[in-house]
């Protein structure tokens, strides 16, 4: 992650012209990585950390942060040295494993340990395939972004689209059945999106009521189904036909509407 932009003394302005208008090339320069293997990979700018893709990548500089292990050289250093953010539009999904405690229960603990592996990196390449970034997995619950500097303007579509085919990637859908049951939400709007923490804990992150909202979604959706609030639905050109359903989301006062997604057998 780079930035030819002029130097600002407002910090947020700086941020809000890298997040939503910064360098074309970085958005080239990532589809060009993310098709280079193989994982682990830097969470900004997907440079691959092993395999052949590592030996190219530390040629140009780019190898696993000593400060941060999921961040490259180059993306940490930008982040610790331009540390801020700012408020712009963009788009959250949220997915998580369903009926994870009855999982766990029924397997050994390293069988449980790896169909969370598996999850991991199934979503991770389902992300960086549809250009959004993993902000993070907390416990069985991925949390990606998009948002124009990675997408462009269409965040909210791609970010619809790779919850589509997260769910065809775990199998659902799929006559066997899946291989892990998921349910995602979706949800655009302004977020506060920029660097967060200090010294090792430096990461890039969203935080605010969208994200909020995204993880409410999630929460609800059912096994097999992403929910796409309105506004995201309405971001991403989906056909104002589809399925919805009102929800009361907990936390929120008013009713939030949602259209309702699932995958067929092919």
């Amino acid at each position: 992650m780079t930035s030819t932009l002029p130097p600002s003394s407002d910090n947020e302005a700086f941020w809000r012209d890298v997040l939503t208008r910064g360098p074309s090339f970085e958005r080239r320069q990532r589809r060009i990585f993310k098709r280079i293997p193989r994982d682990p990979r830097c969470k900004i700018c997907a440079a691959p950390f092993a395999g052949i893709g590592a030996s190219i990548m530390q040629m140009i500089g780019k190898r696993p942060s000593d400060q941060s292990p999921k961040l490259c050289t180059t993306c940490y250093t930008f982040l610790a040295r331009h540390h801020g953010g700012a408020e712009i539009e963009c788009s959250l999904l949220f997915a998580d494993i369903r009926g994870s405690t009855t999982l766990a229960e029924q397997m050994p603990a390293a069988q449980f340990r790896n169909l969370l592996d598996r999850f991991y990196s199934t979503a991770t390449k389902v992300v960086f395939a549809h250009d959004g970034g993993v902000d993070k997995f907390v416990g069985d619950e991925l949390v990606a972004m998009f948002f124009p500097l990675l997408t462009g303007e269409r965040h909210a579509a791609r970010a619809v689209e790779a919850a589509v085919a997260l769910l065809r990637a775990t199998g659902h859908g799929q006559s066997a059945g899946p291989w892990v049951p998921i349910g995602a939400g979706v949800h655009s709007g302004m977020a506060w999106v920029g660097a967060v923490g200090t010294g090792p804990q430096t990461d890039l992150t969203a935080v605010g009521d969208t994200v909020n909202t995204t993880a409410r979604l999630a929460s609800v959706a059912r096994e097999g189904e992403v929910l796409v609030s309105a506004e995201a639905a309405a971001a991403a050109g989906l056909d104002p036909d589809l399925p919805r359903r009102p929800l009361e989301l907990k936390g929120k006062e008013l009713i939030t509407e949602a259209v309702t997604l699932t995958v067929t057998s092919a």
